[in-house]
């Protein structure tokens, strides 16, 4: 009894010692590091919040653009990326030996997401590029100097967005059609016009058409380029075009459309990506940004 009687009033004592209002110059703080628990608390709520937020302006945005569905956001970009060789049967002699830029129309992925690429840069919308910007939809654009020129400055406002630009040549020619000289020419032109308009000349090209030869690729690699993505898909403002026999998505398909309104096409951008996004999104597909997994 008395030993736990002792051990109560020892209790009592230290208790009361805590209490106290001692001098500051007796007051030691406890040992290591004192963490707190309340700010880890308020930034996960913070982070809910900017989640439920911009979820909310996903919502709000697919309404005023008037797509049947809310675009759904793709997964983080690979840790690892993929391997990407040339797509059987579109290698070119020497292609491994020399290390040429690869053609292919997908890339090499388990993730359900599809890429979006945009060429020439004939039609400026401005609605398509405020509805990109709204949903948040990434996208590359290839680019080609003669259709651009005029107006520069859109492409710069698509870049500042967040958006890739590359390579489309400088005039759009049948490149298999041209020496050697003169296909470097239009590559290694374009890259300097990038270079000078948008600060940076891309490591990607997409051979106009798709159509290419072993010149091709050898003066690439010569520009800086290290890919040539072509595609798997066609989107247009009232129909699709495939590539394979199943006319299906796949995960990592390439989807090429075009810089194109009502002049040449029975709609506008804006109508086109309406199309785009409400197939893929009703497949169960993210729209992806090609440069995260190159």
């Amino acid at each position: 009894m008395w030993v736990r009687g002792g051990i109560a009033v020892l209790a009592v004592a230290a208790v009361a010692s805590g209490c106290a209002s001692p001098d500051k110059a007796q007051v030691r703080p406890a040992a290591g590091p004192q963490h707190l628990q309340a700010p880890p608390a308020r930034a996960l709520d913070s982070y809910a919040a900017k989640l439920r937020a911009a979820h909310a302006a996903r919502v709000a945005a697919a309404r005023h653009w008037k797509l049947a569905a809310v675009p759904l956001t793709a997964p983080p970009p690979p840790a690892k990326k993929p391997v990407i060789k040339a797509r059987k049967g579109f290698e070119v002699d020497d292609q491994e030996e020399l290390n040429l830029p690869p053609v292919f129309t997908t890339i090499p992925t388990k993730d359900k997401v599809v890429f979006l690429t945009i060429d020439d840069g004939s039609e400026k919308d401005p609605a398509f590029l405020r509805m990109m910007s709204d949903l948040k939809i990434p996208y590359t654009a290839f680019l080609t100097d003669k259709e651009i020129r005029d107006d520069y400055g859109y492409f710069r406002r698509m870049q500042a967005q967040g958006h890739t630009l590359n390579n489309h040549t400088l005039t759009h020619p049948y490149l298999p059609g041209l020496s050697y000289r003169e296909q470097k020419r239009e590559i290694c032109g374009m890259q300097k016009v990038m270079k000078k308009q948008f600060g940076r000349a891309p490591t990607v090209l997409r051979p106009p058409f798709g159509n290419y030869n072993r010149d091709t690729l050898v003066a690439a690699k010569s520009c800086g380029i290290k890919y040539a993505p072509i595609w798997d898909e066609e989107v247009y403002v009232d129909h699709w075009e495939y590539r394979e026999d199943d006319q299906d998505l796949h995960p990592g398909d390439i989807v090429l459309t075009h810089f194109r309104g009502r002049d040449e096409w029975k709609g506008t951008m804006v109508d086109d990506m309406r199309r785009f996004l409400n197939r893929v999104t009703a497949e169960g597909y993210a729209v992806a940004r090609l440069e995260d997994y190159l």
